[in-house]
């Protein structure tokens, strides 16, 4: 109960300050699942993107939260975990370190014997040179799309920023390959572009007091992976479609 009275003071804050208008352009509100995947310049996109859905596709929609950045503080750890039920990511998850080799074994020592050296044979065939054996490679860090994994295998909606981290420039950066990788996995579940504007005025880096300004968000049409799509190409046009939604 508590969780639900605050996330509804937080709608209503949100809209309050920035009016949080949804735009339908290219499919309708529908409850099935979706990977909505918008631009990223402030944390408070989160807010927003959440606050511009209708409830009843709120409640079936999960942001993906900077860990360290959501969850460094008891209060935002809680609010995004029982109001937004957001799923947390690690940023620059660095792998742990490859293990130390084994020691090899001394050489075996061999007496020197009494007995007279007989003559040296000539190999007939010359020796194979010694290859040695490439090193395993080293262990890789924790997957950071398990837990969006894990989420869309439950059912849920994810709502995802594929730039990776807030860029500063009218247009995104380029988008990174974890949306591929999701959408190859689930080709079944819709993805919808979104472009999200003027949040960043709402709260600028570096500010703590936000400020009223209309924003935004605006949902395009769903695209999909095509047939024999390469990773490149499908991420260049999935940035494309949410710069589109701009002009809109």
């Amino acid at each position: 109960m508590l969780a639900k009275l605050v996330g509804w003071m937080l709608l209503g804050v949100v809209r309050l300050l920035t009016g949080a208008q949804a735009r339908w352009y290219g499919c309708p509100p529908k409850a099935e699942q979706r990977i909505y995947f918008a631009n990223h310049q402030s944390h408070a996109d989160l807010v927003m993107i959440w606050a511009a859905l209708p409830e009843e596709l709120r409640s079936i929609t999960r942001p993906i939260a900077a860990r360290d950045y959501w969850a460094n503080t008891p209060f935002k750890r809680w609010i995004t975990t029982e109001v937004f039920n957001a799923v947390y990511v690690e940023r620059g998850t660095a792998p742990p370190p490859a293990a130390p080799a084994m020691p090899t074994a001394p050489a075996e020592r061999i007496e020197p014997s009494m007995e007279p050296a007989a003559p040296a044979q000539l190999p007939l065939v010359a020796p194979e040179p010694t290859v040695e054996a490439a090193p395993p490679p080293a262990p890789e860090g924790p997957d950071p799309l398990a837990p969006l994994i894990e989420a869309l295998t439950s059912g849920d909606s994810i709502i995802i920023f594929p730039e990776g981290t807030r860029g500063h420039a009218g247009e995104p950066q380029k988008f990174k390959s974890g949306l591929y990788t999701l959408a190859t996995l689930f080709p079944d579940i819709v993805l919808v572009p979104a472009w999200i504007d003027n949040i960043q005025r709402v709260m600028p880096k570096g500010e703590v007091v936000p400020v009223p300004i209309l924003c935004s968000v605006t949902f395009g049409a769903p695209l999909q992976v095509e047939a024999g799509e390469e990773r490149r190409p499908f991420l260049d046009r999935a940035r494309a479609a949410v710069i589109a939604l701009r002009d809109v």
